[in-house]
């Protein structure tokens, strides 16, 4: 007979056949078809209130010093101790009793509690110590058991098997069907265990049908086991085993190699997400090749067609996402291409998007079938691109649409360059890389036109030129040393009256002042730069320095 069972324990009937008890010579006096229960632990005692120590399943060993002298606390003993859930009560026939009061097997016999009196004194330390060993034994033969799945789940993989291989020598373990579903719920894998298993996709509806009628989780008897994805808060999860007893029970062993299983299945899953990502910086690797001219015009049709990207004959529209520092996904790149991707699908036009995670940007070219859809495609996919940024987790997103910046992180950035043939799209998609870096830190908007902000890419050009930084400081130095130590700032002052092009109006509607306070805040500014605000010369100096600020420290 085998010294442990599938719990992880031993059962009575072993623990009675153990020297230890075989020697006070047991006999099973009420529960005899109840021997197969399992044998958590063994405690000793002599106290009457002793089943409020207990918390089920143990071997409960005694002289009987506790049961009582009345027969009614003696019904109440064996009684506490049933409701307790113990394995078996275990009683040494000596000075207390020499046989067993009839109310005592009575009450046994009752609640179906194994009862068994030992004719022998025998050392309870020495029993103890060898059920405790045995049960030690019991639970490391069923790690061996799990760790077995374990290591022909590892095979399989290194076989080449996947997920189904993985799924199906859990499910044979277990002999029921086993489930890899999304941590909302979806089905991702199914397999059926058992000598005949039931159809695991027919298993998995009738098991939809119940969650919706009760909404609620898999039924009782069910193991349930997160397979972590690496990241916080709900990334932390990235799928879920479910193992349902349709074909028998689940225990304890059924979860261990479940867990061990789940491990397995992150290092899968996880290498799908690697080699997603690697296939989305391949694509980033191409359009930044194709726009550093690495890759010609006249090849890179048919590369881009190995990719996936058949655009037809009508012009290409070079588009490029940059994030910012704070928004780059460590290590999650893949997700994003995927949510940007999906979300793009709905815009219509054929698509190819890369990552290229050192520079955080991400390069796409698109599809058109005229010119004129120009402005309509990049208003959808600017959109959808920061749809995909959402969806993907990241911060410091405004709602789509546009307008504004989320507290705590800037927006990314959509350039749209200058749609035309594959030569146009090389260097549109430079210039696009280029002024996305340059437009980091405007006024957000749903997208810019790369053609529009060459003035500013000039700037950013010259960031680390010593020339630029004196530049700025000739221009506004005296405004940034007023703004530092008086009130009320003038820099946005002038930014505003220069952003309306010198019409004073406009300018005190958009700052909430009074005509006059706004001419006395310009007759301020003129004084301390020393210079004509209606001069066509200093309006372009100054709004060339406030523009070039953003990249001088």
């Amino acid at each position: 007979m085998t010294s442990t069972n599938d719990q992880g324990g031993i059962t009575v009937q072993r623990a009675l056949e153990l020297p230890g008890l075989r020697g006070g010579l047991p006999e099973v006096v009420t529960g005899a078809d109840r021997l197969h229960r399992t044998v958590r632990w063994v405690h000793a005692g002599e106290v009457p209130n002793i089943a409020s120590l207990l918390k089920g399943g143990e071997l409960l060993l005694t002289t009987g010093l506790g049961l009582g002298t009345r027969p009614a606390e003696q019904r109440a003993f064996v009684r506490r101790l049933a409701e307790r859930g113990i394995a078996a009560l275990v009683v040494e026939l000596g000075p207390r009793f020499s046989r067993l009061p009839a109310t005592i097997v009575e009450t046994a016999r009752a609640a179906g509690l194994p009862l068994v009196q030992l004719h022998r004194e025998v050392p309870f330390v020495a029993v103890t110590e060898e059920v405790h060993t045995e049960i030690v034994n019991g639970h490391y033969a069923l790690l061996r058991r799990a760790e077995d799945v374990h290591r022909r789940c590892t095979e399989a993989l290194l076989g080449g098997g996947g997920v189904p291989q993985v799924l199906g020598i859990l499910a044979d373990f277990a002999g029921n069907p086993v489930f890899l579903e999304t941590a909302d719920g979806q089905l991702l894998y199914a397999a059926g265990g058992g000598a005949e298993p039931a159809d695991p996709l027919q298993v998995w509806e009738g098991l939809r049908g119940q969650r919706e009628a009760r909404q609620s989780g898999p039924p009782a008897g069910a193991v349930l086991v997160d397979v972590p994805g690496g990241g916080p808060g709900a990334a932390a999860v990235r799928a879920r085993l479910v193992l349902l007893a349709v074909s028998g029970g689940l225990l304890p062993v059924h979860r261990m190699a479940a867990e061990r299983a789940a491990g397995i299945l992150a290092v899968v899953l996880m290498q799908a997400r690697q080699e997603e990502e690697l296939a989305a910086r391949g694509r980033g690797d191409f359009l930044t090749d194709l726009a550093e001219g690495r890759v010609s015009a006249d090849d890179a049709p048919a590369q881009a067609r190995v990719l996936g990207f058949k655009p037809g004959d009508g012009p290409l529209l070079p588009v490029v996402m940059r994030l910012a520092p704070e928004l780059s996904p460590s290590g999650n790149w893949s997700l994003l291409a995927r949510a940007v991707l999906e979300e793009l699908s709905a815009v219509g036009v054929p698509v190819l998007l890369g990552v290229r995670p050192v520079e955080g940007r991400v390069p796409l070219l698109l599809g058109l079938r005229t010119l004129s859809e120009r402005t309509a495609v990049a208003d959808r996919v600017a959109a959808a691109l920061r749809a995909g940024v959402a969806r993907a987790g990241l911060v410091g997103v405004p709602p789509a649409g546009g307008r504004g910046r989320a507290s705590g992180g800037h927006p990314p950035v959509v350039v749209v360059g200058v749609a035309g043939g594959w030569a146009a799209a090389s260097a549109g998609l430079r210039h696009a890389a280029e002024t996305a870096a340059a437009a980091q830190g405007l006024p957000d908007r749903p997208w810019y036109d790369a053609r529009r902000l060459d003035i500013d890419l000039l700037l950013w050009r010259l960031r680390d030129h010593p020339d630029l930084a004196a530049f700025v400081d000739r221009a506004i130095g005296p405004l940034r040393e007023h703004d530092r130590t008086s009130r009320p700032p003038l820099l946005p002052t002038l930014e505003t009256y220069l952003a309306h092009a010198g019409r004073k109006a406009e300018t005190a509607r958009e700052l909430h002042l009074n005509r006059q306070t706004l001419y006395n805040r310009l007759a301020r500014i003129g004084d301390l730069l020393g210079t004509d605000l209606d001069d066509p010369q200093t309006v372009l100096a100054l709004s060339l320095a406030l523009r070039a600020r953003r990249h001088t420290a």
